[in-house]
């Protein structure tokens, strides 16, 4: 019911929104003797925050048309190249010379957590100079019809598995955040397995591994009630006329609401800020403001059966760092990895993962030789520096592109040939 009168509250909100709209039309046309006054940039300031905040935002675009490779422009194109009912394999294909060879192939498994994966925007422009990039492009459950049947967690590790077949022997693949787990997993069932399609190294970033580890307020909620609290207080049907009619799901106002009121008087100031820049007609800062909230606000539903598995086996038994995470009833044994480097990457003020969360990757991985191993803790970031922003372009990302070739000829030459580094700092970028 609570999912209907949010669409509702939506739809009442539309005649408002289109009144602001036309009238800040006419306070800013350059016409208007009070566009260029205080008084008129004022009242234009006002209806944008107002249509802004009242809006529903659309999924967002990468809008990566070219990128910089040995100095010189390349043209990008999205590709789907992979597709299931509820996830396309995008590659952002470059226009390569036949003389440049082949680059690394990296997976990117973004965060199936409420945004799209559009919020990685920063995290491939940074990769792309240097690797084939292929990103998990999941969809809104809230547009899936129900015929098409369900996704859990189970069904999330089979598509990276595919995934990765796909991509062929040798790719590497990068969980950032919630998919930590789901590729730990999936690595560990190809390991046992012996599956051909190995990938030669795997990067987690800011992933919740062992959540008993410096528990945050997101780790300590999921503790503090019975998955049938989950169930029974945040799974919500999808209403007519949506695509998913129907479909329980997690709503994703829902999860952006827990994020926001996290850091409230942050995103409060943040707003009153950008009503000072519009009034003051500083528009590259107003622009800013635009750029991050369009993509911080669009968000999605996801099925009831993957919120609840994973909040169940990740936040409240723990499952893979206490060896009893099962696929399919096979159990997900995390020793059996032997033959796929790990890198783990940490903010040092993550509020979502807490420090040390990602770590644990290695303590449950005893069997990857120490020589193809890396832990990097990224000084004065949170949670979104963890994968962009400028340490994530300056620090993390020349790390993890060292990381991928070093062990794509450790793979190739059959051993390792340079010796773990510090478990504090990482290697230098070179």
């Amino acid at each position: 019911m609570f999912y209907q009168l949010y669409e509702m509250n939506h739809a009442a909100m539309a005649p408002f929104r289109a009144g602001a709209e036309a009238l800040r039309y006419v306070s800013s046309n350059p016409l208007n003797p009070l566009s260029q006054t205080v008084l008129g940039r004022t009242l234009t300031a006002s209806l944008e925050v107002f249509e802004r905040a009242t809006r529903r935002y659309a999924k967002p675009v990468f809008g990566l048309d070219e990128t910089i490779v040995d100095g010189k422009p390349v043209a990008v194109t999205e590709e789907i190249v992979w597709s299931k009912p509820f996830c396309n394999l995008l590659h952002f294909k470059r226009d390569l010379p036949p003389s440049h060879g082949p680059d690394q192939k990296i997976l990117l498994v973004a965060p199936m957590s409420g945004h799209y994966a559009t919020l990685l925007r920063g995290t491939v422009e940074a990769l792309l100079p240097h690797a084939e990039l292929y990103i998990t492009d999941w969809v809104d459950a809230r547009v899936v019809a129900v015929t098409e049947g369900g996704f859990d967690l189970d069904d999330y590790i089979d598509y990276i598995i595919e995934m990765l077949h796909k991509l062929g022997p040798g790719a590497h693949v990068a969980g950032v955040c919630q998919p930590s787990v789901p590729v730990l997993a999936a690595v560990a069932i190809m390991e046992t397995r012996k599956d051909p399609m190995l990938p030669a190294s795997m990067i987690l970033m800011g992933g919740p591994i062992d959540t008993r580890i410096n528990p945050t307020a997101v780790n300590k909620l999921a503790n503090e009630h019975p998955l049938e609290w989950f169930k029974d207080n945040v799974i919500m049907t999808v209403p007519f006329p949506q695509a998913g009619f129907m479909r329980p799901v997690y709503p994703g106002f829902l999860q952006l609401s827990g994020f926001m009121s996290m850091n409230m008087d942050r995103h409060v100031m943040a707003h009153r800020e950008f009503f000072d820049h519009l009034v003051k007609n500083d528009g590259e800062s107003a622009e800013k403001h635009r750029e991050f909230y369009d993509e911080y606000l669009a968000v999605m539903d996801l099925t009831e059966e993957f919120y609840l598995q994973t909040v169940d086996t990740v936040f409240i038994r723990h499952s893979l760092p206490k060896g009893e995470m099962m696929h399919r009833d096979v159990p997900v044994d995390t020793t059996a990895i032997r033959n796929v480097a790990l890198m783990t990457v940490e903010g040092e003020n993550d509020d979502i993962s807490g420090a040390g969360q990602t770590d644990a990757a290695h303590t449950i991985c005893p069997n990857i030789p120490d020589s193809r191993r890396l832990h990097y803790i990224q000084p004065d970031v949170g949670h979104y520096g963890v994968f962009n922003g400028s340490r994530f372009r300056q620090e993390i990302a020349p790390r993890i592109v060292e990381f991928t070739r070093l062990n794509a000829r450790d793979q190739a030459d059959g051993a390792a040939t340079k010796p773990r580094r510090s478990r504090k700092s990482g290697p230098k970028p070179g």
